[in-house]
């Protein structure tokens, strides 16, 4: 069996073991593979959900959420840590609406506060401090991303950022693009930054951990 034909079992399995989403999260889901959408998906999705449930984050940042299927994992969260506010920002005003429908519909629009525009200065904007910030910005943002993040996050908070394996891209040393050199600078960044304890976790396309000390 190839490599990839591993991979695709070992993401099949590990969405498996994902316990029932809601009938609206699964039309996201389904939404998704029809238009060829980039979500997180329903594994790392439930991680995210699980990590900030071990945090208790009543107050969670998103920079870039996308039609919200992130956004729903966390606010479902938040909602079951006693209440709080998840900030949902995307530049598209489309796709703030269609989160927003959709979110409403899982029973969470007392929960999620709606921002268009560039998410890092949105955070910038926002007073803090927050418990989690979630960062899925254009990958060649991550790296300018971390002093922003750093201030807005509490001592104690956990970021979570998508895409740190970024497809493979990371391991061919003749890519040089920006996104590919963001991805490894970040993660460079974070895991050996004393500020940080961070880890990569090889779910789906990569998400590093990293807890502020």
């Amino acid at each position: 069996m190839s490599g990839m034909d591993e991979r695709a079992r070992l993401g099949a399995y590990l969405e498996d073991l994902v316990p029932q989403r809601p009938p609206e999260m699964r039309a996201m889901e389904a939404y998704a593979r029809e238009h060829d959408f980039p979500i997180i998906g329903a594994a790392a999705g439930y991680l995210c959900y699980q990590i900030a449930r071990i945090a208790g984050a009543r107050r969670i940042f998103e920079l870039g959420s996308g039609y919200g299927y992130s956004t729903a994992w966390f606010a479902r969260a938040v909602q079951e840590n006693g209440g709080g506010e998840v900030y949902h920002v995307v530049w598209d005003e489309a796709l703030s609406r269609q989160a927003r429908g959709h979110l409403e519909r899982l029973g969470y629009g007392d929960i999620v506060r709606y921002r268009v525009g560039e998410a890092v200065q949105a955070l910038r904007e926002t007073e803090g401090p927050f418990d989690l910030i979630f960062n899925d910005i254009n990958k060649e943002g991550y790296p300018d991303s971390l002093p922003v993040i750093a201030e807005k996050l509490r001592p104690g908070g956990v970021l979570i950022i998508d895409n740190m394996l970024w497809g493979g891209r990371i391991f061919d040393e003749a890519d040089q693009s920006p996104a590919t050199v963001g991805v490894r600078e970040t993660t460079r960044r974070l895991t050996t930054d004393p500020g940080w304890i961070a880890t990569l976790i090889p779910i789906r396309d990569g998400l590093i951990v990293a807890y502020r000390r």
